[in-house]
């Protein structure tokens, strides 16, 4: 074994007394510090990496395993890095396929002459931070006009399985290559083997994977992996940001299986659970990953975020230790998929805490109010109309449920990464367009077209 990360002159810090499925109990002469990486032999010269994060006493630490646990026996010698966890970074990352130690899984050679960074590296001082500055258009309708992302900031994406998030994730990471020229990480957080599989060939079918870096910790392995995981591909953006002063995209599917992970860490160390059967530090071990999303003079990390919800519940302690670090909620509905709406976005529960007219400008503050004006009200017609018809409705409420029909359908398009499945070209639409298409079907100047004629288009002028 020679590799950097686990130098073969590692001095001898213990042995393992105690194995409890992935925690280890290691007896000491002198303690690590929490956080410390150490790691074994086995007898078939098998390696395992261990974190500390419990001293029991004097000459006892808890260790949680961040490998397969396999073979893993009493009385095998520990030895000790040094340092933290620490990751391979180069130039030669993006492309690549990693595990959380930076090692490849796409077959390909390990990186080559890199540099090493720990994982558990410290937020940027607030002086050196920068604050969020303006849009990052994506050229997504729905996106850029109701819910837009901030550029540096952090954005959720709430939705259950088959209302096409995976898909909307890739059309961003697509975004951000061909608009903006940047970079993306991916880090698959509990993902299923088929999930990252697909996701992979898609990526390169698409050809945005030589702008992007994928690191998975996968759902059969260790909870030490899946809780670290973000961190690592963290660590990544951070290198992309500082070195290479990149525009970055950091997507992380899912947050919640970061979170569970760190429930089952916590039962495992044996803390006492808290709200709802969670962790007592949920709250601290969500802002130590979320605070570490910041932007700088030399880059911005702009952060999208898949969570699950439980049983559609918002109010569950997990989603609402991540809600409060967000800036933008996108909600994918399966009432709007189950329409032929894609993307599925509920245009009227997606919302950006920046929607005023000081960062937007006036124009696309009132453009975006008409548009959720108009939807809500068809919402609240949709009843009368299922009972006694449209003929019921008076002359304007009819104009009114006409033209959302057709925003509707106007905020829906092909996207560029499914170009292969649906032999329909992908589009962008710059956020100068979709405003004045907008204030055009509000003014009536549309109410001639059919609603087909709307539905998985670009801008208006293709139509016209």
């Amino acid at each position: 074994m020679d590799s950097p990360l686990l130098p073969e002159n590692s001095p001898i810090i213990g042995i393992i007394t105690e194995v409890h499925g992935p925690v280890v109990i290691i007896k000491c002469e002198t303690l690590p510090p929490l956080r410390q990486a150490l790691f074994t032999r086995s007898n078939h010269h098998e390696i395992y990496v261990f974190e500390v994060h419990q001293h029991l006493d004097e000459h006892h630490i808890r260790a949680i395993t961040l490998r397969g646990t396999a073979g893993l026996s009493r009385g095998l010698t520990v030895f000790d890095t040094g340092a933290p966890l620490r990751v391979p970074v180069t130039e030669e990352c993006l492309g690549r396929l990693l595990n959380i130690f930076g090692e490849p899984l796409d077959g390909l050679p390990p990186l080559t002459n890199p540099t090493f960074r720990n994982i558990h590296s410290k937020p940027l001082p607030l002086a050196e931070s920068m604050s969020m500055s303006g849009i990052l258009p994506t050229g997504i309708k729905v996106i850029d006009l109701l819910c837009p992302f901030i550029k540096g900031g952090k954005t959720g994406l709430f939705g259950g399985a088959g209302v096409g998030k995976t898909v909307l994730v890739m059309e961003f990471i697509h975004a951000v290559s061909a608009i903006h020229k940047g970079v993306s990480v991916f880090a698959g957080v509990g993902e299923r083997i088929r999930e990252a599989h697909e996701l992979w060939r898609e990526m390169q079918a698409a050809g945005v994977m030589s702008d992007t870096l994928m690191v998975f910790g996968q759902m059969d392995e260790s909870p030490g992996v899946r809780f670290r995981v973000g961190l690592s591909a963290l660590t990544y953006a951070e290198y992309l940001r500082d070195t290479l002063h990149k525009e970055v995209l950091f997507v992380m599917d899912n947050v919640f299986r970061f979170v569970q992970a760190g429930s089952e860490i916590s039962s495992l160390l044996g803390r006492m659970p808290a709200t709802v059967g969670y962790q007592p530090t949920l709250t601290s071990e969500v802002a130590e990953l979320e605070d570490r999303i910041l932007s700088t003079k030399n880059g911005a990390i702009t952060s999208v975020q898949a969570v699950y919800v439980p049983a559609d519940d918002m109010t569950d302690p997990a989603v609402s230790a991540i809600l409060s670090h967000l800036d933008t909620t996108v909600i994918l509905s399966r009432d709007q998929a189950s329409k032929g709406i894609y993307p599925a976005v509920d245009p009227l529960r997606s919302s950006s805490k920046l929607m005023d007219k000081h960062t937007l400008g006036a124009r696309h503050y009132a453009v975006a109010e008409a548009v959720r004006e108009h939807l809500s009200r068809y919402q609240e017609l949709e009843d009368i109309i299922a009972m006694l018809g449209i003929d019921e409705l008076s002359e304007t409420d009819r104009k009114i449920v006409m033209r959302a029909r057709k925003l509707q359908r106007y905020l829906t398009q092909p996207f560029a990464v499914l170009a292969k499945h649906t032999k329909q070209v992908g589009v962008s639409v710059p956020l100068e367009q979709i405003l004045t298409d907008c204030e055009a079907f509000i003014a009536g100047d549309y109410d001639d077209l059919t609603e087909q004629q709307c539905y998985m288009r670009g801008s208006m002028q293709d139509v016209v």
